[in-house]
């Protein structure tokens, strides 16, 4: 068998094991969203805990809960044992992972949570395990095998695991209300966090980097506006200064076997009309998806009254760390 052979193979056996665990959700899966928003609600934390491989997806999916807006502690088991249950407040919910449910720190550890007032939620492949028993909510993520050929080393399940804890996140996050700009807050660095924070209105060229020319001048005063506002478009506007067409640096090249005479032509003749736009208010995410959806170079700005009041160029992006 070649490694690409054996490769496929664990991802149909990782496939097919999410296809499982999908098939088994049910209401326990609102009855954990809705017990971890009422944590929440109640200014509560949420206790993420698992040993080993299970402790390693436990950390990454706290930290996906945390940087949606939902609080979530790491609280190691063993070290819970000698003192760190001090974490552990009265209403505090607590999200187990163990795919046996059956491990002797778990064992040790539940009488101890017990005497506080949590909620445990299970994430185990072992609803019937000592675990799934003595917790109020069970997410069922068991799988018919592992993708290690001798059915023993943790990789589907962990993938189900990450994967539940990803769509606990994400229904967790929607029903709160989170938002967009809420993300940008908790991600203030990076080009997702900037494009989230930014808007267009502050990343846009204006006044003499922003070409306008009217519809009525000749291609070749458009381009002498392009010229030197150093940008490969023209906004084209009516006499009341209102958006009509935009003509670009492409319009020109397709445009220049059909008209001998281009240079002389009126813009509103040879102009792109109805083009994309964007208003000052806009996120610059808003603005990054429409280049990576429509293939353009430029996006105009306008204000209420369709004026062109500005030009994003994506040749500014990647300066700005946007791209």
């Amino acid at each position: 068998m070649s490694h690409a052979t054996l490769a496929r193979r664990v991802f149909d056996i990782e496939t097919a094991a999410l296809r499982a665990v999908r098939g088994a959700l049910d209401d326990a899966f609102d009855r954990a969203v809705d017990l971890v928003c009422a944590t929440l609600a109640a200014r509560r934390k949420l206790l993420v805990l698992g040993i080993g491989k299970s402790g390693n997806i436990g950390r990454k999916i706290a930290a996906t809960l945390t940087s949606t807006g939902s609080t979530a502690v790491v609280l190691d088991p063993v070290d819970a044992l000698h003192g760190d249950l001090g974490l552990v407040q009265d209403g505090d919910a607590v999200l187990a992972l163990s795919y046996s449910g059956e491990s002797s720190e778990w064992n040790d550890l539940l009488p101890a949570l017990k005497r506080f007032s949590v909620h445990i939620i299970a994430l185990t492949g072992n609803p019937r395990s000592t675990l799934g028993r003595h917790s109020e909510v069970v997410l069922d993520v068991r799988v018919p095998r592992e993708a290690c050929p001798f059915n023993l080393a943790p990789t589907a399940s962990t993938t189900a695991a990450l994967v539940m804890g990803d769509a606990l996140a994400v229904a967790v996050m929607t029903a709160r209300g989170f938002k967009k700009q809420d993300f940008a807050k908790r991600h203030p660095a990076g080009a997702i966090g900037r494009a989230l924070l930014y808007k267009v209105g502050d990343i846009m060229r204006r006044d003499q980097r922003n070409a306008v020319a009217r519809q009525d001048q000749t291609v070749q005063d458009g381009l002498l506006t392009m010229t030197r506002a150093r940008t490969g478009s023209v906004s084209v506007v009516d006499g009341r200064g209102r958006l009509v067409g935009v003509f670009t640096d492409g319009d020109l090249r397709r445009r220049l076997a059909a008209h001998e005479d281009i240079l002389q032509r009126p813009l509103k003749e040879v102009m792109t009309r109805e083009p994309i736009t964007l208003r000052e208010d806009a996120l610059a995410v808003d603005a990054l998806r429409i280049f990576n959806e429509r293939n353009i170079d430029d996006l105009i700005v306008v204000d209420a009254r369709r004026r062109p009041v500005g030009l994003v160029d994506s040749q500014d992006l990647p300066k700005l760390k946007l791209m």
